[in-house]
Formats: structure tokens, C-alpha cells, sequence
């Protein structure tokens, strides 16, 4: 395996993502930010497609989930009651594609994004031999 997922013992310990992730592959690929075109508009369903779009991805590069080394999500208007959405998306996609994916990850919460239905947008990095 090309990237090992690492939690300190000194570092708070989240069952939703790794804080450090060692990538030893020769191969990194950059994911464009991905959305769910003609989603329903809300959060949970939004990320689930979202997340299946990386997924779709990854494997068009010959990768998969286990090789994520990184994920950034950006929510528009976020404040942390939106947080089970969010969480039930990802657990729906990973579910769906049948992979399970916690690299270390990044939540930034935006004003909008590229068209005013998109409430959410992910975009990752992975490394393989």
C-alpha cells in the first residue's frame, strides 16, 4: 500500500479521518474539486454524490480510496449543526462505492461556490506506484 494512515497517541482520536498519512507511491494525483451536478439540494445527498464523483475519478487514474493522502471539502455557509450531513453523505458514498476512506482531512467553510445549487465541493489527492 502506497499510503499509511497514522493517528498520534498524543493527538485527539476521530473515527472520521487520519491526522497524518505517509505517501511512499512515485505516482500523485490531483483531483479537481468535484460537485454533484443535478443533485438534490442538500447537504447529506450532495456530499454522498460529491464523494462518489472522487471516487469515480480515482479509479479512472487506476487508484482507489485506500490511496487518498489527502481530501479538502469546501461548505458553503458552514456552521457545525451541518456537521451529521455532512457525515451522513460520506458514510452513504463510501457504503455505495463499497470503499472506506478517512485520510486526513479539511473543512473549510465558504460563501458560495461555483453556481449557486452546489453546497458542497471535494477535492483530493492520491498516490499509487
Amino acid at each position: 500500500m502506497t499510503v499509511t494512515l497514522i493517528n498520534s497517541d498524543e493527538l485527539p482520536q476521530l473515527d472520521v479521518y487520519h491526522h497524518v498519512a505517509v505517501a511512499s507511491g512515485s505516482k500523485t494525483i490531483y483531483l479537481a474539486g468535484q460537485v454533484a451536478w443535478d443533485a438534490a439540494p442538500d447537504l447529506a445527498t450532495q456530499t454522498e454524490q460529491a464523494y462518489v464523483n472522487v471516487h469515480t475519478a480515482l479509479k479512472a487514474a487506476g487508484a482507489s480510496f485506500q490511496d487518498l493522502a489527502r481530501v479538502r471539502m469546501y461548505v458553503v455557509d458552514w456552521t457545525p449543526d451541518k456537521m451529521p450531513a455532512l457525515l451522513e453523505g460520506i458514510e452513504n458514498a463510501m457504503k455505495r462505492v463499497g470503499e472506506t476512506a478517512r485520510p486526513p482531512a479539511t473543512l473549510i467553510g465558504v460563501a458560495a461556490l461555483d453556481v449557486p445549487e452546489h453546497l458542497v465541493e471535494i477535492e483530493a489527492t492520491a498516490v499509487i506506484d
